[in-house]
């Protein structure tokens, strides 16, 4: 089973269906279970593409694509959400493009020492990604002028924010689905 609840396949969708699957298909040519479980609702399948390209795959973002998915995968290792951090640790590690970097990486996320694997703005970033989703309620305006003290413009402080709020969405309503990997292409990046 690849989620508690029904997921139509292409052969069963109506032309609504349809479309909103043809928006929601991979570099590979696939829908990921993280989309297709929208299929009873396509008007939700269509907002959380929308969403989930705008947060992270805008080429108006200015963080460092790697950045990018190593905030994913935290937010996800926080939430435990084990569909996210397959997909987005997996396009980090290919983003890093070092195995050595990305095994301590990988290692500081997971036990929550970020330091000294981070430090300065890399780590003012993670430890915001920490409070928002952990503590939302107990973020302050000091918060974010930490984040800019360390050389963050306000736009990639909103890109982050954005980061942050979007995988806080999706692992809940994947942990909240049982939604599994089983049949997905996991990772954004094809082999070569």
């Amino acid at each position: 089973m690849t989620a508690w609840i029904k997921m139509i396949s292409d052969d069963e969708a109506d032309d609504e269906l349809l479309d909103a699957l043809k928006l929601a298909r991979t570099p590979h040519g696939t829908v990921d279970n993280v989309m297709r479980v929208h299929s009873l609702r396509p008007s939700t399948l269509r907002g959380h593409v929308v969403l989930y390209r705008a947060a992270l795959h805008d080429d108006a973002n200015t963080l460092p694509a790697w950045l990018q998915e190593t905030i994913s995968s935290y937010v996800s290792i926080l939430n435990g959400c084990s569909y996210s951090l397959a997909n987005h640790w997996a396009n980090a590690r290919h983003l890093i493009n070092d195995e050595k970097r990305a095994d301590e990486i990988e290692k500081a996320l997971n036990t929550r020492t970020l330091e000294p694997t981070f430090c300065g703005a890399e780590l003012a970033l993670l430890e915001y990604a920490e409070k928002l989703t952990l503590f939302p309620a107990d973020v302050i305006k000091a918060d974010v002028d930490a984040l800019k003290d360390t050389g963050f413009d306000d736009g990639q402080i909103l890109e982050a924010n954005q980061i942050i709020g979007y995988f806080n969405y999706v692992n809940r309503c994947l942990n909240g689905l049982g939604v599994s990997t089983q049949g997905d292409i996991v990772g954004y990046y094809t082999e070569e």
